[in-house]
Order: C-alpha cells, then structure tokens, then sequence
C-alpha cells in the first residue's frame, strides 16, 4: 500500500497491510495503508532522486519483508522516496522527516538511509525510533552477515579468491573482513571501471575506495576473472542476464537489495551458480536493531554470523535452488501470521 506524503512530493510503500492489530492512531496513515498496520514495525529505506519509482520502492520493501520472514519476525518491509532535485533536496528531506515524526514514534514506519538521504538527515528521528542500535553497530553487523553467508555457502574463506562488484566505502569494510578470514580479493569494480590482481590486492590498496589503481580494464573484464564468491549490491538489478552470462564464479552473495534479476537467476542457475538470496545475505542489521540477548556490540555481531551462516547452510541443503528453498521457508511464516501471501519474490525485474 501507498502512503502520499503532504507536506512533500514523496511516499511509503508499506509491504504488508495488515500486519498487527493497531495500538496508536498516526493522522492521514490509517486511510493510506489500511487501518491494520498503523502501529505496526515497518522498517524500510529511504531514498531521494528526481523521480524515484514506485515499482523500485516495493520491490525494495518486499525483499526486507522476506528478511524479516527469514529469520521469523513478525514485522513489514516499506521503502519511501522523496523526489526532489539537488538544489531542494535538503529541504524536501527536512519537510519528510517531520511529516513522518509521528509515524515513527509510533513504530508505523523506522526509516534506514539511502541513496542520497544520509544517516545524518534521519537524526532528528532517531530519539523515537524502537530499534536498539541503528548506527554503526547495525552497519558492523550488516558487514558480518554477508561475509558470514559467503563463508558458510562456500565452506570458508581460507584462500578463497572474491570479487566485489562496487567497491565503495562498503567494499572497504567487506574487503578487510574477507582478508581477516584469509580470502583474497582478486577483482573490483566501480562503475564502468574495473580492475584485476589474480594474486590477490594488498590489504592498503583496498584500504579506501580512491587507493584501487583502476587502469584501462573495464568493470566487465573484472566480472569475468574466474573466482569462487561474488559479492554484489552497488545496485538493484546490476547483476543482469548479460552480466551473468559473463560471470565465472561458484557463488553470488549480494551485499545490498535485490542486485539480481529474474533473468539472471535463471542463467545462473544454468551455470551452476549458487545464489545466496539477498534477504538472508543483508540481514544482519536486524540483530542490532532487535537483539534477542547480550545486547554489547561483539555479542549482537556474533549473533548476526552465527544465524545468518546457519540458515544459509540449512537452505543450502535443501533440493531446491537456494533462492526457491529461501522463498519457500520466508513464505512458510508469513502463512502463520497472514491471511494472503503477498504478490511476488523479492527479484529485480
């Protein structure tokens, strides 16, 4: 469902509409979003652009549904966009933040950063927001969970060899993670750009995003070096069926929403590539934002790998492909808490 905001040319998409019995009334949400899910923990990106598609936010909010479903947690994936160019962008974020005030103190919707709403931006939220952690400790975990899913589809890292689609300020602290755990990143790429060391680049290059020595090789040269992981997520559907066809790689495991398409799961499936599903890959914020014991940072991080790595095993065993047995078990749970399921896997178009 679609909440129009009033103040500012931007929306929510919440994912599920009926998820909890209301206990708050939020002005104007009720009518949007179906009086069943006002009060209800919504959890999604916040993104803003000149126009910021409707279809990418749901797509966007259905994945983090099936995150939550993952890992048994009765609560809704939303995505909200604000359109608004660069010149009132900080304005048109200013209005969001404060038409969404009451929607957050009243856990109707917990808003993440994104693509050009900074964490700095939501701070005037963060003192009504639920979640225990929503800062660095959530990112830290975010790092793990991904590190920990490729860790366990591939049997550990030890002399893995790992390419990172993306390197930005992300792929800094995978890249460090994956070192500590003796895999090697052999290629990246940003962008059109791209870069390989079959060896292995030194833990300074990949210190930073500005110290990669990008040359005259393309991101799709670097995509195509033989490896055993791929981590992905610069963005949805970067990883296409023209890109996957060029991929040499035992294992995907996304590092950010939805980077694979239908059709490129469907030629990697033909290859015999195992694709991690982003929802279980991406999920180790939610340790952090829900901790279920020790609530210190090394216990919420070791929580996250442990969980995530388990469950990637699990799904992995299964006859199905990993994506089809992941869904399968998400949709398994939604079944004990709603009355339909909702309309469509978490896959880029």
């Amino acid at each position: 469902m679609i909440h129009k905001l009033n103040t500012v040319d931007a929306f929510i998409v919440f994912d599920l509409t009926d998820a909890a019995v209301p206990d708050v009334a939020v002005p104007d949400v009720a009518e949007s979003v179906g009086t069943e899910s006002v009060g209800t923990e919504s959890v999604g990106v916040v993104r803003s652009a000149r126009k910021i598609l409707v279809s990418g936010a749901s797509d966007l909010a259905r994945s983090l549904t099936y995150t939550f479903a993952s890992f048994e947690m009765p609560r809704s994936g939303a995505s909200a966009g604000i359109n608004a160019t660069d010149e009132d962008r900080d304005g048109a974020i200013t209005k969001f933040v404060s038409e969404v005030a009451p929607m957050v103190a009243a856990g109707a919707f917990l808003p993440e950063p994104g693509t050009r709403v900074p964490r700095s931006a939501l701070e005037p939220l963060v003192a009504n927001d639920s979640r225990a952690n929503t800062g660095a400790v959530a990112d830290q975990a975010a790092v793990a969970g991904v590190v920990a899913a490729a860790s366990a589809v591939v049997g550990g890292l030890e002399g893995r060899s790992v390419i990172i689609e993306g390197f930005g300020e992300s792929g800094v602290a995978l890249a460090k993670a994956l070192l500590e755990q003796g895999g090697k990143v052999v290629a990246v790429t940003a962008g059109n750009k791209g870069v390989v060391a079959q060896s292995g680049f030194s833990p300074d290059l990949l210190a930073a995003p500005a110290g990669v020595p990008y040359g005259e090789q393309t991101a799709a040269e670097a995509l195509a070096v033989p490896a055993d992981v791929l981590l992905a997520g610069s963005g949805m559907g970067v990883i296409n069926h023209i890109t996957a066809a060029q991929l040499n790689v035992g294992a995907l495991v996304p590092y950010g929403p939805i980077p694979v398409t239908a059709r490129a799961l469907a030629v990697l499936s033909r290859a015999e590539t195992t694709v991690v599903p982003d929802f279980i890959s991406t999920a180790g914020p939610l340790f952090a934002w829900w901790p279920s014991g020790n609530t210190n940072p090394e216990a919420i991080i070791a929580d996250a790998i442990s969980k995530i790595g388990n469950l990637v095993q699990e799904i992995a065993a299964q006859p199905e492909s990993m994506f089809l047995a992941a869904c399968q078990r998400a949709e398994a749970f939604l079944a004990t808490w709603q009355k339909t399921l909702p309309f469509g896997r978490p896959l880029a178009p």
